[in-house]
């Protein structure tokens, strides 16, 4: 009996890599299936695949301008050279399905699949608001997978299942007090958990370095900070400057960025984050309060969105990012710091939304998506 083959598809941000890798992990388990992820060699998923030991197949592929100009034109060519490039892939792998989950890298092999016809592809969009690629081809989808019910009415496919975001099983399986021992923490002190997305967030940066000092010196809360490659330099510069011996202060851990985020997540009481979906999934299934300062430049205003569907089950505090200076942020966590029962209150409706299964649900449509015969 030969191999099943799969397509697994989606980069560029930690948004669209993660939930293809949970489910790429999954299907790797069977010694029966092999797997080949298809994404950009110059960004995350490349690097993440590398470590994964995942076949590799590389498209060059950018985010479409916003204008049409030269640059759109140049997008153009670049587009048609990478559809094609996928549709050998197709023909020389033969995959029984593609997995995809949406963003610029996953649409030429996903438009090469509209091409061949004999791919079917399955979709999985992480937003409130589904990006252009999944809204665009989800017509020819055999099914689409969303985290959130708000998300089905910009979607033309009958075959639509809410989800929520694949999650690595560890989320299951990790407790609190286990996660916090092994990043060398205490667990009978507060511990803030500051991270801006998979490439770190400027304003929460600035804003915070601010307050690390004050917040562990007066308050000993313990403070795991992730600012971002981009950012990391210029953080330390002015932490320095702040507080000359941070380094040296055992409340404090700042990093440009964990490999493993599932320790440091479930390791936290309150976590200060963009909102980004798969952030959120990954809240929900932390029991953390969640302080939440949406993206205010993301596409079509998904992270804002995403943000008030939290703050309507009020189960996070939201702060827009234009108010996020040092003086708002001390506010809310010493009002938090002071108020346990409030911590206690966003842990439980925040762990309400999660949605522990859906790595399961998702993993028995990519199957049966797996067996469609043309």
């Amino acid at each position: 009996m030969s191999k099943k083959t799969f397509f697994i598809t989606g980069g560029g941000t930690g948004g669209h890599i993660y939930p293809a890798i949970a489910v790429a992990d999954e299907l790797i388990k069977n010694p029966e299936y092999e797997v080949f992820y298809v994404g950009n060699p110059d960004n995350l998923e490349y690097s993440i695949a590398q470590k994964k030991g995942y076949n590799f197949l590389p498209v060059k592929i950018t985010g479409m301008p916003r204008k049409f100009s030269f640059q759109f034109i140049a997008w153009g060519f670049q587009l048609i050279f990478a559809i094609v490039k996928c549709y050998f892939y197709l023909l020389k792998y033969k995959p029984n399905m593609i997995f995809g989950t949406g963003g610029y890298v996953s649409a030429p092999v996903l438009m090469a699949s509209n091409i061949n016809k004999k791919v079917p592809y399955m979709l999985h969009d992480c937003d409130m608001q589904p990006g252009i690629v999944t809204r665009k081809l989800s017509k020819r989808a055999k099914v689409v997978s969303l985290a959130f019910e708000g998300a089905k009415r910009f979607i033309k496919n009958r075959n639509c299942y809410i989800n929520g975001n694949p999650l690595r099983p560890e989320f299951k399986i990790l407790d609190k007090d286990t996660a916090r021992a092994s990043l060398g923490f205490k667990s009978d002190k507060p511990l803030i958990c500051v991270m801006g997305g998979s490439q770190g967030s400027k304003s929460i940066d600035r804003a915070f370095v601010e307050i690390i000092k004050e917040l562990s010196k007066d308050y000993g809360v313990q403070i795991i900070f992730q600012t971002g490659a981009k950012n990391f330099d210029g953080v330390i510069a002015r932490l320095t400057s702040i507080y000359k011996d941070f380094d040296k202060d055992k409340n404090v851990m700042v990093r440009p960025y964990f490999e493993d985020m599932i320790t440091v997540v479930k390791a936290s009481d309150i976590v200060i984050s963009r909102a980004g979906s798969l952030s959120l999934s990954e809240i929900f299934a932390s029991d953390v309060a969640p302080i939440l300062i949406p993206y205010p430049y993301a596409a079509a205003d998904h992270q804002r969105k995403n943000a008030k569907f939290v703050l309507e089950n009020d189960a996070c505090i939201y702060l827009e990012d234009s108010d996020a200076d040092p003086n708002s942020l001390l506010k809310i966590i010493l009002d938090l710091y002071n108020n346990p029962q409030k911590i206690e209150e966003l842990k439980t409706k925040s762990s309400k939304l999660a949605k522990p299964d859906a790595l399961k649900n998702i993993m028995e449509l990519v199957e049966r998506v797996s067996e469609y015969n043309g």
